[in-house]
């Protein structure tokens, strides 16, 4: 006899190398003894990842051809079998014990509908952290933050009631930022938000900087497309962009605070690397006013992976 899932864990995919470090970091998570399902949902991969699926017990593979994170979670959702859906990024470890976090949070917490956890960076050494890494340790994921101060729980790390995920109603397609829209809409609706320290999972840094501004890109362009375009709105954004360009000497105590970096060596990376952040984000807010080609930008999440 099968056993009911009590868990959905979704995860949308795209030409995405690591997945299967992915799927048997969940695998793992069975020692804990609560029954799951895996739910993968590609999004137009080059190649279906059938091979890879199969190698993982309890792991399923669905088809989403609409482009975007938010309509393969939804997916997902629809099929989900379990009364918690966990939502994961292809390329993301669980670290021991997420899952049984997750779960006990909301059985010791019966009024809380949504839960964020804890998005960690993964180095290529440990020992020797780039820029980069250096600067996402910090700036990238700051979990606890979105939950706490902006009423959202990001994707790739994030749990929810199925009930209350039907409620809510679905993320929204390529051109929103699904997991903020989609976390403020249900706080909006009166759904608590919690975040749970321990359920954490680890992510590879952008491997350069050209890498993390294509990121940097998508937020720049979705939040231009959500100002008033009138000469005040657009006076605002500029004022923005310059106050943007001048943010980082503000952080300094930030960077040095942080228990996320070790060395001097590490902060000064992170200080440096968050300057040139800051820089080019400050010159692409400026240059939208000029040329708007927001739309352009947002519509990467199946071009930049092919």
């Amino acid at each position: 006899m099968v056993e009911t899932p009590r868990v959905s864990i979704i995860l949308p995919h795209l030409n995405e190398p690591d997945l299967l470090t992915c799927l048997r970091s969940l695998d793992r998570q069975r020692a804990d003894g609560i029954p799951f399902e895996i739910l993968v949902v590609d999004n137009g991969s080059t190649v279906l990842p059938e091979g890879t699926v199969s190698l993982v017990p309890g792991a399923r593979l669905l088809s989403q051809p609409i482009p975007g994170p938010g309509p393969a979670r939804n997916l997902g959702a629809e099929e989900a079998k379990g009364d918690l859906l966990l939502f994961i990024d292809a390329d993301c470890i669980a670290m021991p014990g997420w899952l049984s976090r997750i779960v006990n949070y909301f059985d010791e917490h019966p009024d809380v509908d949504v839960v964020g956890g804890d998005i960690r960076i993964q180095p290529a050494k440990a020992s020797d952290l780039t820029a980069v890494e250096a600067y996402e340790s910090v700036y990238s994921y700051r979990a606890r933050n979105y939950v706490e101060r902006c009423g959202f729980a990001a994707t790739g790390n994030m749990a929810v009631r199925a009930d209350v995920f039907r409620k809510v109603g679905p993320f929204g397609g390529i051109g929103t930022m699904e997991d903020t829209a989609w976390g403020q809409r249900a706080t909006a609706l009166g759904h608590r938000i919690a975040f749970v320290e321990g359920a954490c999972v680890k992510t590879p840094s952008c491997r350069s900087f050209a890498e993390l501004a294509k990121r940097w890109d998508r937020h720049v362009a979705h939040e231009f497309g959500s100002i008033d375009k009138s000469r005040l709105g657009t006076a605002r954004w500029l004022a923005k962009s310059a106050v943007m360009a001048l943010s980082p000497l503000g952080e300094i105590p930030t960077i040095l605070r942080s228990n996320r970096l070790e060395t001097g060596r590490e902060r000064r990376l992170c200080f440096t690397c968050l300057a040139q952040v800051r820089l080019y984000r400050a010159q692409r807010m400026a240059g939208l006013v000029w040329r708007d080609n927001a739309a352009s930008m947002v519509d990467l999440w199946n071009r930049e992976k092919r």
